[in-house]
């Protein structure tokens, strides 16, 4: 692990999803010690009641992330919380909070100038939006591609080969998915344009990118089940997207990975059957 403490003017996270199994706490944990910021958006769904409903998963690393989000608070950091649809509660506590603010949406200024629109961007989502039983149906197939990486990965090690996300394979490679993903992003870049903005930077849809659409510039601060990314803005006013394949905490998430595939293997070994589907049933939702 790298001591070095990086410091940023800004930094956005999101869809962290504290409170399931396939919540990456520990690398968050490693990015938020070796980073400072002058300001932290979290960009919606940091806990998932959805998940938390249905049973109780709450480790101490999940409280030790809410702890350490408190610290910088307490520390000068100014957090900006933007709720999401897995956290849509907090949408009823609107408000400061001593050097934490919960609101709907945001305008964030970069050094530069620019004015980008910061949402979590469920608003956009149809589904969310008028179909919420087929969201939570789609949120419950998508746990359970999750749960099924373990299995997957644990016979991948017996051939040598590396770790490979099933979940995140099907959504690319799913045609509806990746259609929905384009149509989406033009939707958010669409609904930025009432707020006179430069750019529109959101979560939702677990997609890291920095991307041009027209005149604005599209950005996804990705997630913190399988991307493990963030956004960062450097003095200059240059945003720039940190991921998983370059920065410090790498170690972080490929322990956790293969602590993941240890457990599974072992309960493949214990030859229970009923026990491993018990595990298969309690999951590993995003």
């Amino acid at each position: 692990m790298i001591n070095r403490t990086n410091r940023y003017r800004a930094a956005w996270i999101s869809d962290v999803h504290l409170g399931t199994r396939g919540s990456n706490a520990r690398a968050l944990l490693a990015f938020l010690k070796e980073n400072e910021f002058e300001m932290l958006y979290i960009v919606g769904d940091l806990i998932d009641i959805w998940s938390l409903r249905r049973g109780i998963y709450w480790p101490q690393e999940h409280n030790d992330v809410i702890q350490k989000v408190l610290r910088k608070a307490r520390k000068g950091t100014r957090i900006i919380y933007i709720p999401g649809n897995h956290d849509e509660f907090l949408a009823s506590h609107l408000g400061a909070y001593g050097a934490i603010t919960i609101q709907k949406h945001a305008v964030h200024v970069t050094a530069d100038g620019g004015r980008i629109l910061v949402l979590h961007g469920h608003e956009l989502d149809t589904v969310v939006q008028n179909i919420k039983w087929l969201a939570l149906l789609g949120d419950l197939g998508y746990q359970f591609l999750l749960a099924l990486n373990p299995l997957v990965n644990a016979v991948r090690r017996v051939f040598g080969l590396g770790y490979w996300s099933l979940s995140k394979a099907v959504k690319a490679r799913v045609k509806d998915a990746v259609s929905f993903i384009g149509a989406y992003e033009d939707a958010i870049v669409r609904y930025a344009e009432r707020f006179n903005v430069d750019g529109v930077l959101c979560g939702h849809i677990h997609s890291s990118i920095i991307r041009q659409i027209g005149a604005k510039t599209y950005y996804n601060s990705g997630d913190w089940v399988e991307n493990c990314s963030a956004l960062v803005e450097h003095d200059d006013g240059q945003i720039e997207l940190l991921t998983n394949q370059h920065v410090s905490w790498l170690k972080a998430i490929e322990s956790a990975k293969e602590l993941d595939e240890k457990e599974t293997e072992r309960a493949l070994g214990e030859n229970e059957p009923r026990g491993f589907s018990r595990e298969i049933i309690a999951g590993r939702p995003r």
